[in-house]
This record gives C-alpha cells, sequence and structure tokens, in this order.
C-alpha cells in the first residue's frame, strides 16, 4: 500500500521530553551553569537564506515527509527560521569525559530539538538541528556549524543506517546563507566558510553524560526521574535499573562489533558522545580505515595519544561504561549487578567479535584459540604492507579456494587492488600472505559450506562502498561551488552498500594519491 507523504508543516507535533521532565527556570541565553534541570527552553537564531541542499528520501519516506521545495516553510523551519506549531525547541543538559577527563557541563552547544514526531511504524522520533546557533552550552561558542562538517554528518549518518549500523539519522542538509569563521586545524588560520544545519533524528539524543552530570552535582532525584523516563519510553520490558544498565552494556558492545567490522572510526568516543539507546551518534572528526592499521585515528586533537583509535574503541567503549556505570551506582547499589553488566559487555564484544570475524571470512564460527589466533594475525598481516580494509575483506570472497590450498600464488590476484602498491603485496609479504591463505583455505574447506552461500555470507558482512573521507570532501568541495550532484549520488550508492553496482564502480576504489594528505581526507579536526 502507497502511503500520502505529507509536509513538514502538516504534522502534529509532540515534547513528551519537555512535559516529562524539568526545566531550566532562566530564561538567560548566555552560557552558564545549570542546575535541577534536564533542559533549557531555547529559540533557534534566525539564518539569512535557507536553501535546501540534502533530503534523505529515505528517511523522509519513513517519516512519512514530502522532500520540500528549495525554499518553502519546510525549508524554513528545517532552518530554524520558523517554528511549527506544536515545536517546543530546547537544548540538552549534560556533562561528559573528554579524552578520559571530567569535563563538568556540556550540553547541546549548537544543537537545538525542535519537537518530536511519530514515523510511519508509529515510532516516537526526535528532530534536531544541529547548527541552530548559540545556548546557555555554547562555552563561548557561536552554535553555528560549517557547510563541511554538516554534510559529513548528512552523509554518513545515513551510510552508517545503510551498512546496518545503528545510528542517528540525517533527514536534511540546509545552506544558511551565512558565513561562519573556524580555524580548520587549530592553527592560526580561521577562515570565513559557508553554513550549513543539518536536521538529525532519532528516537532519543540522550547519553551517557546526562547521568553523569547529574552525580557529578548530587542532583540524585532528578537522576532517578530521568533513569525511570528513559526506560519507561525506550526500554520496554525492562524492570530494574540494574537490567537496564546491562542493556546498554550489550548495545554498546554490538555497536562496537559493527564498527570494527566496517572499519569505521568514530574520532571522538567522549562519554558526552555516547547514546544510551546504542547509536552511532555525533559525527565529527571520523574515518573509515583506508590502509589497515589499529592505531589509526582520523583526528588530529587524537594525533599522539591515539586514545581513539581504530583498535582501542571497544576498550574506549568499556571505559565509558565504567563511568556510567559509577553514575547510576546511586540508583543501583548493587556493586556485583553493575560488574556482571560489565562483564556482559565483555562476553557480549567477545561473542560478536569471533561471529562477526567468521562471517567476514567465510568461516565457520569456532572459539578454539589457535583458529583464533589465526585469524588475528591477518590484521598483522595486513598492517605490514599498505593495504585497503575495505577492498580486501570484499575481495577476499574471490580469491579460488582450490588455489589457495596448494599455495598457487594465483591465488593472491584477487587481492591485488587492494594493496597501494597497485600491483599486490611484495615478494616477501606475497609469501607470508599465501601461507595465511592455506590456512584460511583449509578452514573453508573444514566448514563444508557451499561456495555460493559462504561468499554470499562474506558479501553480506563487507561492504563494496563505504563513505570514504576523500568522497566525501569532493562532495563538500562541489557544494561549496552550488553543485550537490556528487552528494546525491553518495546518497544514492549507498542505500545498496553491499551490492555490486556497477554505475557506481568508481566509488569503491582505493583512496587517490591526492587525497592522501588533503585536508578532510585524512586527518580533520573537532572543528565544525
Amino acid at each position: 500500500m502507497t502511503r500520502t507523504l505529507r509536509r513538514l508543516d502538516e504534522v502534529e507535533f509532540d515534547n513528551l521530553f519537555v512535559r516529562s521532565l524539568p526545566a531550566d527556570p532562566s530564561g538567560v541565553m548566555r552560557s552558564r551553569q545549570v542546575r535541577d534541570a534536564s533542559y533549557t527552553l531555547t529559540m533557534p537564531t534566525p539564518v539569512a537564506a535557507p536553501a535546501l541542499l540534502g533530503w534523505s528520501d529515505a528517511l523522509g519516506a519513513q517519516l512519512g515527509l514530502s522532500r520540500p521545495a528549495r525554499c518553502d516553510a519546510a525549508v524554513e523551519a528545517l532552518a530554524g527560521n520558523r517554528i511549527l506549531p506544536g515545536m517546543q525547541p530546547y537544548a540538552a543538559r549534560y556533562g561528559g569525559h573528554q579524552f578520559g577527563n571530567w569535563a563538568g557541563q556540556l550540553g547541546d552547544g549548537r544543537a537545538i530539538t525542535l519537537g518530536e514526531m511519530l514515523d510511519t511504524a508509529g515510532q516516537r522520533q526526535e528532530l534536531q538541528l544541529k547548527g541552530a546557533g548559540p545556548t546557555p552550552y555554547s562555552r563561548r561558542a557561536d552554535g553555528r556549524a560549517v557547510l563541511r562538517s554538516s554534510m559529513r554528518e548528512f552523509l554518513c549518518s545515513e551510510a552508517m543506517f545503510h551498512l546496518g549500523i545503528p545510528t542517528t539519522r540525517a533527514l536534511s542538509l540546509v545552506g544558511t546563507g551565512d558565513q561562519v569563521v573556524r580555524d580548520m586545524f587549530y592553527d592560526g588560520h580561521p577562515e570565513y566558510e559557508p553554513g550549513a544545519i543539518v536536521c538529525r533524528v532519532a528516537p532519543s539524543f540522550v547519553r551517557f553524560g546526562h547521568f553523569e552530570i547529574l552525580l557529578a552535582n548530587e542532583e540524585t532525584d532528578l537522576l532517578r526521574t530521568l533513569a525511570d523516563w528513559v526506560i519507561e519510553h525506550h526500554f520496554p520490558g525492562i524492570t530494574s535499573h540494574a537490567d537496564w544498565f546491562a542493556e546498554i552494556c550489550r548495545r554498546t558492545a554490538t555497536l562496537m562489533v559493527h564498527w570494527m567490522r566496517v572499519g569505521f572510526v568514530h574520532g571522538v568516543m567522549n562519554t558526552d558522545n555516547m547514546s544510551i539507546l546504542g547509536l552511532t551518534i555525533d559525527y565529527g572528526p571520523y574515518g573509515w580505515l583506508e590502509g589497515v592499521d589499529m592505531m589509526w585515528t582520523p583526528n588530529t586533537t587524537d594525533a599522539q595519544g591515539r586514545r581513539y583509535c581504530y583498535g582501542r574503541q571497544p576498550q574506549i567503549a568499556y571505559w565509558n561504561l565504567t563511568r556510567l556505570a559509577a553514575a547510576l551506582a546511586p540508583l543501583i547499589n548493587d556493586q556485583q549487578a553493575l560488574d556482571a553488566a560489565l562483564t556482559g559487555f565483555e562476553q557480549t564484544f567477545a561473542d560478536g567479535w569471533t561471529q562477526m570475524l567468521a562471517d567476514k571470512l567465510g568461516l565457520p564460527v569456532s572459539a578454539d584459540e589457535a583458529e583464533q589466533d589465526m585469524r588475528s594475525q591477518l590484521f598483522l598481516l595486513l598492517q605490514a604492507e599498505e593495504c585497503d580494509f575495505t577492498l580486501f575483506f570484499r575481495r577476499l570472497a574471490q580469491v579460488p579456494v582450490a588455489q589457495a590450498l596448494t599455495g598457487d600464488p594465483a591465488a593472491l590476484e584477487p587481492l591485488h587492488e587492494a594493496f597501494y602498491s597497485g600491483t599486490g603485496p611484495g615478494t616477501g609479504h606475497a609469501a607470508a600472505l599465501l601461507g595465511w591463505l592455506q590456512q584460511w583455505a583449509r578452514r573453508v574447506q573444514d566448514g563444508n559450506e557451499p561456495d555460493a552461500a559462504r561468499i554470499a555470507r562474506m558479501n553480506a558482512t563487507n561492504p563494496k562502498y563505504v563513505l570514504r573521507n576523500w568522497l566525501a570532501q569532493r562532495a563538500i568541495d562541489d557544494a561549496a561551488q552550488g553543485d550537490t550532484a556528487m552528494m546525491e549520488r553518495l546518497l544514492q550508492m549507498m542505500r545498496r552498500p553491499y551490492d555490486e553496482q556497477p554505475e557506481f564502480e568508481d566509488l569503491a576504489g582505493r583512496r587517490p594519491e591526492w587525497a592522501r594528505n588533503k585536508p578532510g581526507c585524512s586527518a580533520l579536526s573537532c572543528s565544525s
């Protein structure tokens, strides 16, 4: 049955979060400390000339919304220039640990939630503008965002969703017509950049830091109220705070398995960037592994310590959960239950990692220690010579098992394109990789799975297309010149990232040499 899509200004908006939780009584919009409140009612700051640059048709269909014209009432609302009936915009209050240190009050410094609506499945969804102007949580910032960061979030939110990874979504990208001053690499060279606003969508944007700030300020009653509200509305069937924390641990572990599966690196895994629902949230200096490197981070701020590098993400998620456990301790008051939930994270991740690697490699699931070592050894081999993460795992399904079993060097040929040499691994490395392939082929043979089923399983786990940073940067550069064709092409390609899609073959290759050190294609900063 075809559903009739409606305009955004025809939606009946609701404000359950606002109705249920205490508001900041002050209407002062300057940066300040807030107490005994979950949010501050905050109006977006109007922009000069809003124009629709991007729209997610997939998310629009889920919400039952039609694509707006380039400039109409919906675009005015998505830019913060118009508040539609039923909306009660607010900025949320939370704190967080940043790079391992308590940062105190943080909050929505450039995000303003407009209101809530029901999607076509009856699921409540919040619509939030990022870059909509200053709030009391802006901490001397302007509350604005620029085109480059807004487009990266717009594209990656949708890319992650279609990869099957829990995530917030992005409905629209609106150019503001304003110029915003940013020092992209914090090196004393600020420049004017085009401003933009992305509309983010999720059932809830509550983070670990929502609870941390309440513990830090000894607001125990509000801590309990918020926890009970989140459980009631977002965790049906959960009856205790301990079980709730265990479920958060489980969801977070599952999320880490997904990130590791596709080579995604978040870049800023502070506790204020961790969703209580187990979603990927806050797309800042993220990146995708090009060459396999367990220590790679896309974040220039993290370049020395590499706290948030690819290989440490599960460990950091666990650490962040220990901070949440501390925040929830007044409600649970049972250290054994908290420890059991954290152990549950470790077990869920270990089980998920084992299953995920089996699917990536097309092997039977095995907990055998020697088998685990063989699988883990592959990552060390792939780091020895620059090899593309996405291409290697996708092309592994094309390796002829019979040739690999005999150690025939021709078995390496399907993998040649994954190496940045363009001609495959060097002589010494080729021998080591071929030896690994022989072990792999024996285990494939032992699994006795029909080739067609095994290859289908591998291809459903290893995407052909990911939103590589150099692709996003091409779309950003074009959009800055008024051309959004590349952005639309990426959106279309990412709707079926596991399919071959020959028309997008040019978007599946290795990072070109021009992009190796180009800003936006390798290292990024937290600058918005």
